[in-house]
């Protein structure tokens, strides 16, 4: 089936995406290889997207899918690409399945993954202790110690939502500072059940069925200490989703898409949005905004072709 377009990731880019040019009467379809809202609907709360005080990212996610949807968009979940033929002027997409689709243009909005801290034993005890989603795991962790790793804005705001489930949260960062906003570093420091370890950093998981302590590195003394913790929830970041493009469009030393100023990739008709593609700041604002320019861009280069 040919399509007009085809946007591979439905997170906040992607469905911004879809939105527009499905609802400019281009035949859109979405391939996500989950779920469609990405690390949106991870985020406990968002108290920054304009027009909106307060919601969760599921449920703003869940209303950009079906504004997509109400204006003809396809979405297809757990879509799992084999392979990818981008150039020439019928883009092709092969899914593992054996499922084909082509079409005229591609935006590839496919964001990030949550980044490992690199100890010991973390993929072991993933989803046992170890979390990267304080919305999907805070409520297992009622009345638990925890520790919260990271001294972004991600990593502060997260503590603090995670202070509604656990006894205690702890702070542990690599740096004596954060590299968070004011109102954020506030936040967490006048929370009562939040305490910080500066300077430290996690260099060992300990348990065997279940997450049972930590080893925690003083990095400017080289002291290590074991601690006890119920679980660990991990805030350091996101690796973009590109590995599968390597070989496919150019990409930076970071894996981050390189685009035009019309986010338009090396290749014609290839355009690119989101967490995915080289930038300086990662926000849902900023991924919504580049899913607009995305599909701006590629209704010119159909109707142009």
């Amino acid at each position: 089936m040919l399509y007009d377009v085809i946007i591979i990731g439905g997170g906040p880019a992607g469905l911004t995406a879809g939105i527009y040019t499905s609802r400019s009467k281009l035949k859109t379809l979405i391939l996500d290889q989950g779920m469609p809202g990405g690390q949106l609907i991870l985020t406990h709360e968002i108290a920054n997207y304009p027009g909106a005080e307060s919601l969760s990212g599921y449920m703003l996610a869940s209303k950009m899918l079906q504004q997509a949807k109400s204006f003809g968009c396809e979405v297809k979940s757990n879509a799992k690409i084999k392979d990818l033929h981008l150039q020439g002027s019928i883009k092709k997409i092969s899914l593992e399945n054996g499922d084909v689709f082509e079409s005229k243009s591609i935006i590839i909005a496919t964001g990030g993954i949550s980044r490992e801290i690199g100890a010991s034993n973390e993929k072991e005890l993933k989803g046992r202790g170890v979390s990267y989603c304080a919305t999907c795991d805070g409520d297992f962790f009622q009345d638990k110690n925890i520790i919260a790793v990271g001294g972004g804005n991600s990593a502060l705001e997260e503590a603090v939502s995670l202070t509604k489930y656990a006894s205690s949260v702890t702070i542990v960062h690599m740096l004596d500072n954060f590299q968070a906003f004011d109102y954020a570093v506030k936040e967490a420091k006048e929370n009562p059940k939040i305490n910080f370890v500066m300077e430290s950093r996690i260099t060992k998981f300990i348990g065997n069925e279940r997450l049972e302590a930590v080893e925690i590195e003083h990095i400017p003394t080289g002291e290590k200490r074991e601690q006890k913790i119920d679980g660990v929830f991990v805030f350091i970041g996101y690796v973009p989703n590109t590995k599968f493009l390597e070989g496919k469009v150019a990409l930076n030393e970071r894996g981050e898409i390189k685009v035009t100023r019309d986010l338009e990739t090396n290749i014609e008709g290839v355009f690119a949005a989101g967490d995915s593609i080289e930038k300086k700041y990662r926000q849902v604002t900023i991924a919504t905004g580049e899913g607009t320019i995305a599909a701006l861009s590629a209704a010119e280069f159909v109707h142009r072709n």
